[in-house]
């Protein structure tokens, strides 16, 4: 079966740091684009990070400057680095994998329906 699983979530005070991971399993995640999106309580989906096959990364306004994702394809994985976390950053985090490229290097963080591998999301809480 194919799937991506994440890990590294966690309680964390503000300014705080994480870092969280996404392995492929049963497939390698060389060629696909690789999402991180969040869903806090009573709010929508949000892409923040996003990646291509290629390394090209984006990310939303509300991470810039504190977050970091990166891929080590030798470990089939990809990681996204969280920094100066802030209350605000408390959600359930996934990430996804899609093959087809995007036409635009702001649309993969956009494109969430558009993705068919989905994690089932770890939990990263920001309180003191």
């Amino acid at each position: 079966q194919l799937q991506v699983v994440e890990s590294g979530g966690g309680l964390v005070q503000p300014g705080g740091s994480l870092r969280l991971s996404c392995a492929g399993s049963g497939f390698t995640l060389d060629y696909y684009h690789i999402g991180w999106f969040r869903q806090a309580p009573g709010k929508e989906r949000e892409g923040i990070s996003c990646i291509s096959s290629r390394g090209t990364t984006n990310y939303a306004d509300s991470v810039k400057g504190r977050f970091t994702i990166s891929r080590d394809n030798a470990k089939n994985t990809v990681y996204l680095q969280m920094n100066s976390l802030k209350p605000e950053d408390t959600a359930v985090y996934y990430c996804a994998a899609r093959l087809r490229p995007f036409t635009t290097v702001q649309n993969m963080c956009v494109m969430s329906l558009t993705y068919a591998y989905w994690g089932q999301g770890t939990q990263v809480t920001v309180s003191s």
